[in-house]
């Protein structure tokens, strides 16, 4: 039993000594990252601005009677006719003072044709000398009461409808709707205000800038002289509401002014202002080139021999979520390392002899 336990174990060991010869080892093989040549193109970059729409004649919509609100028909930055429904107040209460008002005029009326008979019933036997000149007088001005009670109770029916519809609220002009802070079930009352209605076809948004922006606005060519003329070359202006949706319409700067007004906002169609504005002969990379370590951005430029150096950049938001604007550090022709850039090291050989005529 032991020499075979001995025999056994040489002939493993042989065994696993031929399988090992015979084996070929896989060679390390190394990728190229993948890199890209940076050109100068032309690109339009968004500048925004926060700001409220207003129109020339902005009218504020509010209740005239007090009330549970029941449905609001509308929503922000809606275009509505003269006439169109805006919100519904709880009718209930108002629809049973109609009722009842209209229950009064009717026996007023009722009251009313009474006294008529009995005034014309003793005017007919006073002339025949039957009654006397006081009950004539008397029913004369129980008639006389009884009219001026039809009169007060109609007044009552006209109001009582009149609050009825106040219940629908409408809109007075036509235009757009502003911002709505009310909700379907909150109470309102003549001082609540459910929105503001921009009743012009007009319509104005107020913004305010920083220097930096004047300056790039400046630079395309807005100046002091000619300031009509300069104006008119400014790109046109997207209304991008609070809710996302973009105003149908697109604008124009219309004026400049230094004067900041403190009072801007108070009212409209609260959202963004968005101008592109074009750049011509700028080097544009994809964001997944640029690394950021602490107060430095930089990307990595590939050298003759394909090494990476890590060279520092200023960068600009393009705001398309994709790409950045280099200001300075690369050069039309300079070939940068795109995807991975976050994985090489400066000194770093990125590009390797089978694959750099492939390499973009």
């Amino acid at each position: 039993m032991r020499m075979k336990k001995i025999k056994w174990t040489i002939m493993l060991g042989t065994l696993v000594g031929l399988v090992s010869c015979g084996l070929d080892m896989p060679k390390e093989t190394q990728s190229s990252f993948e890199t890209m040549t940076v050109e100068k193109s032309d690109i339009e970059l968004p500048y925004k601005f926060s700001a409220r729409m207003k129109g020339q004649n902005d009218v504020t919509v509010t209740p005239q009677v007090s009330g549970q609100l029941m449905k609001i028909c509308v929503s922000e930055g809606q275009q509505v006719k003269q006439g169109q429904t805006l919100f519904i107040i709880d009718q209930r209460n108002a629809q049973l003072e109609l009722e009842a008002a209209q229950a009064n005029l009717q026996a007023a009326l009722a009251q009313e044709n009474s006294a008529k008979l009995e005034y014309e019933s003793n005017k007919n036997l006073f002339d025949k000398k039957i009654v006397s000149s006081y009950m004539l007088n008397n029913s004369e001005n129980s008639y006389k009461q009884a009219q001026a009670a039809v009169a007060q109770a109609r007044a009552a029916a006209n109001r009582a409808k009149v609050n009825l519809g106040f219940c629908t609220i409408t809109a007075s002009v036509s235009g757009v709707i502003g911002e709505i802070p009310v909700r379907a079930g909150d109470q309102v009352s003549p001082a609540t205000q459910l929105t503001i209605l921009s009743g012009n076809t007009s319509m104005y948004a107020e913004i305010s800038v920083t220097e930096a922006i004047i300056e790039s606005m400046v630079k395309e060519g807005v100046k002091a002289a000619d300031l009509e003329k300069n104006l008119a070359k400014l790109p046109d202006a997207t209304f991008i509401m609070k809710n996302g949706t973009e105003y149908p319409h697109k604008g124009r700067v219309a004026s400049l002014t230094g004067v900041v007004n403190a009072a801007t906002g108070s009212s409209g169609i609260q959202g963004t202002v968005v101008m592109n504005f074009a750049e011509k002969g700028v080097i544009v990379i994809p964001q997944n080139a640029v690394i950021r370590l602490q107060d430095k951005t930089q990307v990595f430029k590939v050298k003759a021999d394909s090494t990476a150096t890590a060279t520092d950049v200023t960068i600009e938001d393009t705001g398309n979520g994709k790409d950045f604007m280099v200001t300075s550090g690369l050069n039309s022709g300079d070939k940068i390392v795109t995807t991975g850039a976050n994985n090489v090291t400066d000194g770093q050989k990125v590009l390797f002899p089978e694959e750099v005529k492939s390499a973009k």
